[in-house]
């Protein structure tokens, strides 16, 4: 078995495929940013919507992020620093002319209702 996407030494079904199948919530900020990385990956775009914030998911539609998802080859998630509602990372992925990219981000999450929900990142 391979290691899932989000760098986490266990299998994907084992790690973040619970989140993105709404078995469970992800327990934290920085396993939220994992499995929605994982998500990228796998073309979850329903989930990716589902954890984006209320106030925010206006400014992001299903049809792009899924097409943006899958037009990449994810390679690897790198979290650089986290804390209780930040993430900070870098995902390696090949963009569609195959071209290597690094997207750096800054993420802030917020707890509501029992879940985590990604807010925004600063770039």
């Amino acid at each position: 078995m391979s290691n899932c996407y989000c760098g986490n030494s266990i299998p994907f079904q084992d790690c973040c495929e619970p989140y993105i199948k709404g078995i469970a919530n992800a327990p934290t900020a920085e396993k939220l940013m994992r499995s929605r990385y994982s998500a990228f990956a796998t073309g979850a775009a329903d989930y990716l919507v589902n954890t984006t914030h209320i106030s925010k998911r206006r400014y992001h539609n299903k049809k792009d992020i899924l097409a943006w998802s899958q037009a990449n080859k994810w390679l690897k998630l790198e979290v650089l620093a986290s804390t209780e509602t930040t993430v900070t990372f870098k995902a390696y992925y090949l963009d569609e002319n195959l071209k290597a990219q690094v997207h750096y981000e800054h993420s802030t999450f917020k707890f509501e209702n029992n879940r985590w929900f990604y807010v925004d990142g600063e770039y």
